[in-house]
């Protein structure tokens, strides 16, 4: 997706799904921690629906509509985290395994300095020790 797009303008747009059919309405735009380049949008997907989150970068903005290169279906089963807050490092994992996508990919925004690796409280066993 054009990088220059200020995220505040893709709120309220349509959303369209790889075949064309509507998905909903854009609510929230998150943007990458370490870069502030947009990369995940919530879709409101139904009136009385949740939202759901599908990725910017290989979508396109296209006459003032976001044009999602995925199947409805696919996007309806994501995962749902709620909007409104910060999504976590696990929680975007999980989002680009739902789509396929590999987050090591050039060009994927994916800072080197990320460890998606490692999770949060991992033994001491398994860090090098001071004492060596």
């Amino acid at each position: 997706m054009q990088t220059d797009i200020d995220p505040r303008n893709l709120i309220g747009r349509k959303a369209f799904d790889l075949h064309g059919a509507k998905l909903g309405t854009v609510d929230e735009v998150y943007l990458d921690d370490a870069t502030g380049v947009p990369e995940w949008a919530a879709i409101r997907t139904g009136l009385f629906s949740r939202d759901a989150f599908v990725p910017l970068e290989p979508s396109e903005l296209v006459a003032g509509t976001l044009r999602v290169p995925f199947e409805r279906g696919l996007i309806r089963d994501a995962p749902d985290f709620g909007v409104g807050r910060h999504l976590s490092p696990e929680q975007e994992l999980q989002l680009y395994h739902h789509y396929g996508l590999n987050i090591a990919a050039p060009g994927s925004g994916t800072p080197p300095d990320r460890d998606f690796g490692r999770i949060a409280g991992t033994a001491e066993e398994d860090r090098p020790s001071d004492d060596g």
